[in-house]
């Protein structure tokens, strides 16, 4: 590994939104192929969930209020039950969304897994030599500021485009990608 390109390995660990030679394994993973990168949504795009949910507590506490003094004490908690169990949900269900919706870099293709709901998975896969380009979209003062912005991944022919949206570091992404292109299609 280079020292002079790293993140802080604390930082690749807490926020675990760009981890460069992660030990894992998944669905599809092929013998003697090695992760390079995994990819997910840059924890800061994820702030609106939780500002949401922080908004529908404010509210089912506000709504308490109001029928307290029209409901009874045992209607408010099955209210402020329902409510709870579905600002719980939202909050996991939106968590696992972002966990579950990843980008992988390997040493023979890259994989986009993208999850819309709990039942149903969309899983893009192109080997690295149908890669035709790779373009960075990244703009505005947060995307600069945390250092994040979308990668979409072109490839050869009518097969569908990969896009990595709102990824941590997508200019180191690009450049492990390019090495890899490097050495499997020549200088």
């Amino acid at each position: 590994m280079e020292n002079n390109n790293e993140k802080p390995e604390i930082l690749n660990r807490a926020l675990f939104s760009y981890c460069k030679y992660p030990n894992i394994k998944f669905e599809t993973h092929e013998p003697g192929e090695k992760i390079i990168l995994l990819l997910r949504a840059h924890p800061f795009t994820q702030i609106y969930w939780v500002f949401n949910s922080i908004l529908l507590l404010i509210l089912l506490l506000s709504i308490n209020f109001v029928v307290s003094s029209v409901l009874t004490m045992a209607q408010v908690f099955i209210v402020n039950c329902f409510g709870l169990v579905f600002i719980a949900s939202y909050l996991w269900f939106s968590f696992l969304n972002w966990y579950f919706n990843v980008g992988i870099v390997t040493t023979r293709r890259i994989i986009d897994i993208d999850f819309s709901n709990i039942l149903y998975k969309q899983i893009t896969v192109a080997r690295l030599d149908r890669i035709e380009d790779i373009t960075s979209k990244s703009g505005g003062y947060f995307e600069a500021f945390f250092d994040y912005g979308t990668i979409f991944i072109q490839t050869a022919g009518t097969e569908q485009f990969i896009e990595f949206p709102d990824i941590s570091y997508p200019s180191d992404a690009i450049r492990e990608i390019n090495k890899l292109l490097t050495r499997k299609h020549g200088p």
